[in-house]
């Protein structure tokens, strides 16, 4: 069966705190453990109110901490914002205290407005232009040490943390493919250069020590419920929090509403019904047919779930439906990744 995994940005809910978030986080990624998920990965973001996840390797530790089988990592470090040596040491660590269960996922935006990527990067040389190279040394950094090497990162050196290229463009999809690394496309928020990054990644793809064969996911948005009705009611905190960003008013997690007339202008609700035309929202019987058209559409070889959700029981309701749905699922021949 195509593996499932869960995207978290350990969302701060209206009334809520990080604290709240991060307990939370631990109990959906415990009982993702339990329904069978494969991997369970954080994002880096930053300046965000609703979001908890910014020190992505500390919230990593949190959840590998508390689970004991599932694959935990980023969705990723946003890599321009960091010195490679740093990120090296860093799951260097968590492959230390964690071995085998580490994925570290590298993006090449920011995750934040320019202000704050700004006050990030203050120290730093390095710049999206950057990235290619900066993944370079980041995989230099995890090789083992040779003699006389000046610098080193420990631990790390010599740590088998399996690299991700992320990306929601063609850009993720053409450096992953020339460095025969697995791709994950950001469909989720960005589905517009989906198709076409899948098949440049699986045409460019060029076989490495890492990956004999390209090795495709795709971050997929659901929210399933037990009707229809109540599926599509839990969506809107998730739609009110894409007009607030877009608004330029970031802000935790609202709860859902009935309706979302008055809310939003038509070009606002056209702007949402686009970047999250292709979200899964339904009953579990909506929720299989999508996710089937999906993944005949993409032929990925693993989907990364990611489910915005106001109230933790509707939340954890909404991962177990996709866990069934996963089951009766057909086998679609894709390769193994770690």
């Amino acid at each position: 069966m195509i593996p499932f995994s869960v995207l978290d940005l350990s969302p701060i809910v209206a009334g809520g705190d990080a604290s709240l978030a991060f307990r939370n986080t631990l109990d959906l990624a415990r009982h993702a453990e339990r329904w069978g998920y494969r991997r369970y990965w954080l994002a880096e973001h930053h300046n965000m109110p609703g979001i908890a996840s910014a020190a992505t390797s500390v919230v990593i530790a949190h959840v590998a901490g508390g689970t004991k089988t599932i694959r935990v990592g980023s969705g990723g470090i946003m890599l321009p914002n960091h010195a490679p040596l740093v990120i090296a040491e860093q799951f260097g660590t968590l492959e230390a205290l964690f071995p085998g269960r580490i994925d570290l996922g590298l993006g090449r935006a920011p995750g934040t407005d320019q202000r704050t990527a700004q006050a990030l990067r203050r120290h730093l040389i390095g710049s999206e232009d950057s990235f290619p190279q900066d993944v370079l040394e980041l995989q230099a950094y995890f090789r083992a040490a040779v003699p006389d090497q000046a610098v080193r990162a420990v631990p790390g050196a010599g740590a088998n943390v399996p690299l991700w290229i992320l990306g929601s463009s063609l850009f993720g999809a053409q450096l992953a493919a020339a460095l025969g690394l697995p791709f994950a496309f950001a469909s989720h928020f960005a589905p517009d250069h989906l198709m076409e990054a899948l098949e440049i990644y699986r045409r460019q793809f060029r076989p490495s020590e890492t990956l004999k064969k390209p090795y495709a996911m795709a971050g997929l948005s659901v929210v399933a419920a037990d009707t229809d009705a109540e599926a599509a009611r839990l969506f809107t905190s998730l739609q009110q929090g894409w007009i607030n960003l877009r608004r330029g008013q970031p802000g935790p997690l609202l709860p859902p509403v009935d309706s979302m007339d008055g809310f939003w202008s038509p070009a606002e609700k056209a702007r949402v019904e686009h970047g999250l035309r292709m979200a899964v929202v339904g009953s579990p019987e909506s929720v299989e047919s999508g996710i089937r058209a999906f993944i005949e559409a993409t032929d990925v070889d693993e989907i990364i779930v990611t489910g915005q959700i106001y109230d933790h029981a509707a939340r954890l309701r909404s991962f177990e439906i996709v866990a069934g749905v996963r089951g009766r699922l057909g086998h679609n021949g894709a390769v193994s990744a770690a």
